[in-house]
């Protein structure tokens, strides 16, 4: 047994501990599920600390046959694709906890040990190397997240959970028959076998063969990520999932669609990667486009960030599909720094509902008064969402427009116009949150002394609850387990908007791999897969 198999281990004893414990006790619930997460997360620094960038293929690694027929291994490891995404997990997990700390009052030891099993799927899948041990961890991270929205969601959770289940399960069924079609092609289930054979040539999938399976996996991937047009379980879900729940699966769980994009639709079926590259860019361009601009018009402040992570992942997915090193580079670290900013963008979108009850953003004004600390984490993570220069996100998109535009321009230039989007829509809710004037609040008064008057004023139904008024007046400012939840994620900004170089490295070197793995072997040979400025690259 090595780190890795504790750090997948942890949360899971963790999550059968959990259940042992009498319901009674709350606040040991919370206080032991707090302490395993970070267990598990001081366990997976030591992946950091020990991982070697400059060494080829898996480390870490534990493979020994789980099923003897057939035969499924329990085959995990980690390398420069998978390292941060499994650091990413456990380090928002100890925060998706301390946000649900008072919040969460009914079934507590359900809610807390759910999240704990949520964490055990996450590192599950970016660790697995055997296709059915992944699709086992993908199963697994659908069970907590649908009953943590079905059963802590707000008034139409119902509705989200179903519409959830259904999305990922279409899509993961497709994803298990191109599974068990490998299968009996190779005779194994492990990954780097049947990368191998199909390197090789042993296994010679037809042209229909290798499009069909690469748009079985890629279906259950881009449900997952999501790429318009499948994305309208997203704004449901994020709306009616409580706080740690969103931040869960806006941070890490959309980027199990865009890491098994880069794991396992582009080496195994390179050709076909490249010849359905066109439209899946265009989707992506369109879903960058239109998430933003729907987003400009949501007055639902989750469903504006469940909008933006549409328009921001496509940008995720056009630098995948760019197959150029730069833009491969910019989204691996823009999955991470999406996990970062969308996570504390819904952390503090958490916060105010908690003050106000209300996610309408017609029921906040002048929260910057009463609460200026809060205010100042939001404005930095808003730059942030933005793509400011120096915080996380302006280097993600910068290698992704640069791998895109040497792809195609034209690309690029589309895809641009997201980011001036994200801003308007970004900077407008922040104006209207934190310095407007929340709804049936009376206009300034005029040089008279007598307010203004406007007959069409919206009539105020949701401003006042538990004892705050619809002015800010009265709302508090962070509080200590509130700062220990935020602080964390805006630092993690600021060093990887300013020492980008702590994260690239390892993954830039796992992504020449993939690159140089499509390069090789028959399904290859006749594809032109260098790019050119200015110029598409395809099949010939």
């Amino acid at each position: 047994m090595n780190l890795l198999d504790l750090v997948i281990l942890i949360p899971a004893i963790g999550f059968l501990a959990a259940l042992f414990i009498p319901r009674a006790n709350e606040q040991f619930i919370r206080l032991f599920t707090l302490g395993v997460s970070l267990l598990t997360f001081v366990a997976s620094l030591g992946l950091a600390t020990g991982f070697d960038k400059n060494a080829a293929g898996q480390q870490f690694v534990t493979n020994f046959v789980w099923i003897q027929n057939p035969e499924i291994h329990y085959h995990v490891g980690i390398d420069g694709l998978s390292l941060w995404m499994v650091l990413l997990a456990t380090f928002l997990t100890p925060i998706a906890i301390l946000i649900s700390w008072t919040s969460i009052e009914d079934r507590v030891k359900e809610f807390f040990a759910l999240l704990l099993l949520l964490e055990f799927g996450l590192v599950g899948v970016f660790s697995a190397w055997d296709l059915f041990l992944f699709y086992v961890f993908w199963e697994i991270v659908l069970v907590p997240m649908y009953f943590l929205i079905g059963i802590w969601g707000h008034d139409r959770r119902i509705y989200a959970a179903v519409k959830f289940f259904l999305y990922t399960m279409a899509g993961s069924v497709l994803m298990l028959a191109a599974i068990i079609f490998l299968y009996t092609q190779a005779g194994t289930f492990d990954y780097v076998t049947v990368l191998d054979q199909l390197q090789s040539g042993r296994i010679a999938l037809s042209h229909l063969q290798e499009t069909l399976l690469f748009l079985a996996f890629f279906l259950a991937f881009a449900i997952k990520v999501p790429l318009f047009p499948l994305h309208t379980w997203l704004p449901d879900a994020h709306v009616e999932a409580p706080t740690a729940g969103s931040v869960m699966l806006a941070s890490v769980m959309l980027k199990m669609g865009t890491y098994g994009l880069v794991r396992f639709c582009l080496p195994m079926f390179p050709v076909a990667a490249r010849e359905n590259s066109g439209w899946i860019v265009t989707l992506a361009i369109i879903g960058i486009i239109y998430g933003a601009l729907v987003a400009m018009v949501q007055p639902n402040m989750k469903k504006l960030v469940a909008y933006s992570s549409v328009s921001h992942l496509g940008f995720v997915v056009l630098g995948v599909f760019s197959f150029t090193q730069v833009g491969l580079d910019g989204a691996v670290y823009q999955m991470l720094n999406h996990g970062i900013s969308t996570g504390a963008l819904f952390v503090i979108v958490g916060f105010l509902y908690g003050r106000k009850h209300s996610l309408l953003i017609a029921d906040f004004g002048g929260v910057a008064t009463a609460a200026p600390w809060l205010s100042i984490m939001f404005m930095i993570t808003t730059f942030a969402s933005i793509g400011l220069p120096t915080l996380n996100n302006f280097v993600g998109e910068f290698l992704i427009l640069q791998g895109a535009a040497i792809r195609n321009f034209t690309w690029a230039a589309f895809a641009s116009l997201g980011v001036i989007l994200s801003a308007c829509y970004m900077l407008w809710m922040y104006q209207r949150v934190f310095f407007g004037r929340a709804a049936g609040e009376p206009e300034p008064a005029d040089d008279h002394g007598h307010g203004a008057h406007n007959d069409h004023a919206p009539v105020h139904t949701h401003a006042v609850h538990g004892g705050h008024d619809s002015h800010g007046h009265g709302m508090p400012d962070l509080s200590l387990r509130e700062w220990a939840c935020v602080l964390p994620l805006v630092m993690m900004m600021v060093w990887m908007g300013m020492y980008s170089q702590t994260f690239l490295p390892a993954v830039s070197a796992q992504d020449a791999r993939i690159l140089t793995t499509i390069e090789k072997g028959p399904q290859a040979s006749n594809v032109n897969i260098t790019p050119v400025s200015g110029g598409s690259a395809h099949a010939r």
